[in-house]
């Protein structure tokens, strides 16, 4: 199976403590096979402006928003593959648009514009965000533990499970290893739902009965808001 290079989807978030999380994985097992990544490192670089435009604006919850990363699955060299990714959210549904490129030729791209890519739609939406955001560079390091699912009976909605998230606004390179200062508390698990469609109703009665609610999540901008809040201390 080839990388999946755009995705549309809606993407629901749910902070569970530890006794929720056992217990709804408990109840999904039956439901769930694990993806062709299954437990996993992902590291991911925010790029941003020097005043950090993007993620500010992404704060004040915006109709529109969008946001750059580089992603990795765990810590590569400069030949390992990587993701450069644009990533847009309007009205609920998540845009996805990504190119594989190794880690110096994604660096090279974004620092200097050079791709080593022909011409595609998606190289022309990063250029073009690239171009509108001016002097972006890497702004934030976030890496966490990722388990990955899918449902046996519709392979479009995926569940995911972070715990581990840690940040930097430093070392933010994907060749250097991973660490930080950690966002989530003890115990605590990031779970979610991505899907092309409805959510199934075997799984909202499932989050009915143990009283899950979705919540406003940001890893890049919790992250931001503690460095922010560090730096006023």
């Amino acid at each position: 199976m080839g990388d999946i290079t755009t995705f549309k989807r809606r993407e629901i978030k749910y902070l569970l403590e530890e006794e929720k999380y056992k217990k709804i994985m408990a109840m999904l097992k039956t439901r769930l096979v694990e993806d062709e990544h299954g437990k996993s490192t992902i590291c991911n670089v925010y790029y941003d402006t020097p005043d950090y435009r993007i993620i500010r604006k992404s704060l004040e919850k915006p109709v529109y928003k969008e946001k750059l990363r580089l992603r990795s699955y765990g810590v590569v060299p400069r030949d390992g593959k990587v993701f450069v990714e644009l990533k847009k959210k309007y009205k609920g549904i998540v845009y996805k648009r990504r190119e594989v490129m190794t880690l110096e030729q994604s660096e090279e791209y974004l620092k200097d514009g050079k791709c080593p890519k022909e011409q595609t739609q998606i190289i022309r939406e990063i250029d073009w965000f690239m171009h509108y955001y001016e002097n972006l560079a890497p702004a934030m390091y976030i890496s966490y533990e990722r388990e990955a699912y899918y449902s046996d009976e519709d392979p479009n909605l995926r569940i995911t499970f972070d715990e581990n998230i840690m940040y930097r606004p430093y070392d933010m390179e994907l060749s250097v290893n991973t660490g930080g200062m950690p966002i989530l508390n003890q115990g605590q698990h990031l779970m979610e739902v991505k899907a092309g469609g409805a959510i199934p109703v075997w799984l909202t009665e499932m989050f009915d009965e143990l009283e899950i609610f979705p919540t406003s999540f940001s890893k890049y901008g919790r992250a931001y808001m503690a460095t922010a809040l560090i730096k006023e201390d």
